[in-house]
């Protein structure tokens, strides 16, 4: 069962023997309660990628024709999962989505430098570095690359189509930050299933912090939880899956 952010406090000042408050801000020991399961929750959602943390999205570009093929990064994405651009040709009408593969930094240099700077399909872009990159102009891209994990760099684009990489060709699957907003009847972006694990970390942290002591059962409550999570962090996907090495599962 999902929580306020407020019944969290509550429930955990109860466990703490502390007065009960009507408010986060009521006491100086409420309003230290939440920020305590404010930080547990942002460390329970940082320490791996959650279904909820999954997004579809478009990525702003560049659009210069000195950066044509750069592409920025949100400050909210966590981890690039999939990239994948519509590389229909100028006066195609049908969808055409196929991947962009990843390549590492160094690789994606000695591909492109092997190109030829005089072939007029070749376009010399200057990185924010300095460094001068060949990048094919006729063409939808194939490859990309980040060096400062903060724009996403195409070994191409098609000109006929747009003078740069077009946003609305983009497609996206990332993981992304939470946000945290800090009031009563705010309830933490996370599923019912993970509330538990969140409460008991909080819960355990709140008797170290305020009362310089350990609650042993919520620290096992807390491990029992996240082995639990472990599992069962998918909702749609059926959680972890092991292989059966080619046993027939028993009618």
């Amino acid at each position: 069962m999902k929580m306020s952010l407020l019944e969290m406090v509550q429930d955990i000042l109860n466990d703490l023997d502390s007065d009960n408050v009507n408010s986060i801000d009521d006491t100086v020991e409420a309003g230290q309660v939440a920020q305590i399961i404010k930080t547990c929750y942002f460390e329970m959602m940082n320490n791996r990628n959650w279904p909820h943390q999954r997004k579809l999205l478009q990525f702003d570009v560049v659009g210069t024709l000195a950066k044509p093929n750069y592409i920025i990064t949100p400050d909210s994405v966590k981890e690039l999962e999939l990239f994948q651009y519509d590389k229909r040709k100028a006066g195609d009408t049908s969808v055409l989505y196929s991947e962009v593969k990843y390549k590492e930094p160094d690789n994606f240099l000695r591909y492109i430098s092997n190109r030829n700077g005089d072939d007029i399909n070749t376009q010399t872009v200057v990185d924010y570095s300095g460094t001068s990159l060949l990048i094919r102009k006729d063409m939808a891209p194939t490859y990309w690359t980040s060096f400062d994990d903060t724009y996403i760099i195409t070994d191409s684009y098609d000109a006929t189509v747009g003078s740069s990489i077009q946003k609305a060709r983009t497609q996206f699957i990332a993981y992304c930050y939470d946000s945290w907003t800090h009031t009563d009847s705010s309830i933490p972006v996370m599923s019912a299933e993970a509330f538990p694990a969140l409460l008991e970390e909080a819960k355990s942290t709140a008797f170290v912090v305020l009362k310089q002591m350990a609650n042993q059962k919520a620290e096992q409550k807390v491990g029992r939880q996240q082995r639990w999570l472990s599992r069962k962090a998918w909702r749609t996907a059926g959680g972890v899956r092991y292989d059966d090495y080619g046993r027939k599962n028993r009618k």
